[in-house]
């Protein structure tokens, strides 16, 4: 039986995390879950999957987690440092599932726990990618890719990652796809958070809308697998059915194939190096039809070509782009700024912050910390 660790529990896929959980009983248990802000459904869960210790991250609501689970027997704790805790907590593997620059410090906690770290958090490897691969090796830990895109070029790529002359990543091309830039002008959070495949939360619905989630995913695939910048392309592919292809350099084209449904890669990230049953709809292409592809409109959709700038800068850049990028959807979230002003904030953040290079995670949190002032500011 497998411990495992679930940080960010209420989240789309910490939700889909337990429903595989819950299909292989004999097959995994919890030591710790850990939630931001939901405390009513955390304490649900826990109730449920029984861990050792639930975590809610805002300190407020610790006394009201305390009395949802008295009686229990589950340890209970607050805060950002008590979500660090619970993810040194030893186990097998730890799902690494908080949105954002915040799951950065729980995931390198468990990196040196020594764990299998299934890593739904692409923000961690775009922040501090060159650090995380560092402790990844000095500990002996495991990253599983969870991300569909990464997790199908895990499948795919193989013991022989000389044989690979390209990685093309797909995209569905978001709500908006053929919307032009004026339409975009007038865009609500509520369409930018209505997917057409994917069943996601807000910030990266809102992130696929306008591409950048495709940028961050080129970023972490650098960090990811022993690929060089130039390796790396992204496509439109609307249908969501075809998450990579690997072009090999006898002009061969592997692809991975499935049903857009976060539970495929989560139940191979958790039972690897075995595979599982998952409790999702087989794919029946010929139900399908047919499949497309188009090559991304910069001009429409500039964040690809920001976060490959961002990549071949290095240093802090990804660091930058990242933050940048959240304060932005955070705000247009808000309703405070329009859809295309994510961008503008990105952009301009990037001018008016120096490249310098990140040695330590303290450096990581620092940038992290100025470049989301001044985003904010703009």
């Amino acid at each position: 039986m497998k411990r495992v660790t679930l940080l960010g529990a209420t989240g789309t896929i910490g939700q889909n995390t337990l429903n595989i959980i819950e299909a292989h009983p004999e097959r995994f248990s919890l030591s710790a879950m850990t939630a931001g802000e939901n405390v009513a459904l955390l304490a649900e869960q826990a109730k449920k999957f029984k861990p050792q210790r639930a975590v809610i991250a805002n300190e407020a609501h610790y006394a009201e987690l305390k009395d949802l689970l008295a009686g229990t027997g589950i340890e209970v704790a607050a805060g950002d440092d008590a979500v660090v805790e619970a993810a040194s907590i030893p186990a097998d593997v730890t799902m690494s599932a908080i949105v954002g620059a915040a799951g950065l410090k729980p995931t390198l906690a468990a990196i040196r726990q020594g764990n299998h770290i299934a890593l739904a958090n692409k923000e961690c490897l775009v922040c501090a990618g060159e650090l995380m691969k560092k402790e990844v090796e000095k500990y002996g830990a495991k990253l599983l890719p969870v991300d569909s895109e990464h997790n199908a070029v895990f499948q795919v790529i193989g013991d022989k990652p000389e044989d690979i002359e390209k990685v093309t990543l797909t995209a569905s091309g978001g709500p908006f796809r053929t919307w032009t830039k004026e339409q975009m002008k007038s865009v609500t959070p509520a369409q930018a958070v209505r997917h057409p495949n994917w069943n996601m939360g807000a910030k990266i619905s809102v992130d696929s809308a306008t591409l950048m989630n495709k940028g961050l995913e080129l970023i972490e695939a650098f960090y990811l697998f022993p690929l060089k910048v130039e390796q790396l392309a992204a496509i439109i592919h609307p249908q969501s059915i075809i998450h990579c292809l690997v072009q090999m350099i006898d002009g061969s084209v592997l692809a991975q194939m499935s049903n857009p449904d976060m539970r495929t890669p989560i139940a191979h990230a958790l039972g690897w190096p075995e595979r599982i049953h998952a409790p999702v709809t087989r794919l029946d292409l010929s139900s399908i039809g047919k499949l497309e592809f188009e090559a991304p409109d910069d001009a429409r959709f500039p964040a690809i070509s920001l976060a490959f700038s961002a990549l071949r800068a290095g240093g802090s850049a990804p660091t930058i782009l990242n933050a940048a990028n959240e304060i932005g959807v955070a705000r247009f979230l808000a309703g405070e700024i329009g859809f295309l002003d994510i961008i503008s904030v990105i952009e301009r953040t990037l001018e008016r912050i120096q490249n310098i290079p990140l040695n330590c995670l303290e450096d990581v949190l620092e940038c992290d910390r100025q470049t989301r002032a001044i985003a904010s500011s703009l």
